[in-house]
């Protein structure tokens, strides 16, 4: 079994910072890559931010300069340190992780989500 949470939403005025953070616990024999994704309301979930265990990155264009993603391969952690929030950054961001796990000598890759937390912008 697999999980994968995030925390570190909150309410935040414009302007202001937040950080989010995302572990993946269980049966894991390594992350591929790991990225942030957003969903506003009436909007499709978008990639916001993503970064390969290499440390690779690469970012919306919206958030490009005000967010900065991160990652600790021991902890199986992926951070979104977010400046300069607009109202417009207001979602629920999900965690997404490339997991490798193994069943009966074999590995499989698999796609894991965490279930989201609220950022929410008051301007």
């Amino acid at each position: 079994q697999v999980q994968v949470e995030e925390s570190g939403g909150d309410l935040v005025q414009a302007g202001g910072s937040l950080r989010l953070s995302c572990a993946a616990s269980g049966s894991i024999v390594s992350i591929d890559a790991m990225g942030w994704y957003r969903q506003a309301p009436g909007k499709q979930r978008a990639l916001v931010a993503a970064i390969t265990s290499g440390g690779t990155t690469n970012y919306a264009d919206s958030v490009k300069g005000r967010f900065t993603i991160s990652r600790d391969n021991a902890k199986n952690t992926v951070y979104l340190q977010m400046n300069s929030l607009k109202s417009e950054d207001t979602a629920v961001y999900y965690c997404n992780a490339e997991i490798v796990t193994m069943f009966n000598l074999f590995k499989y890759t698999g796609q894991y989500w965490g279930q989201g937390t609220q950022v929410t912008v008051s301007s």
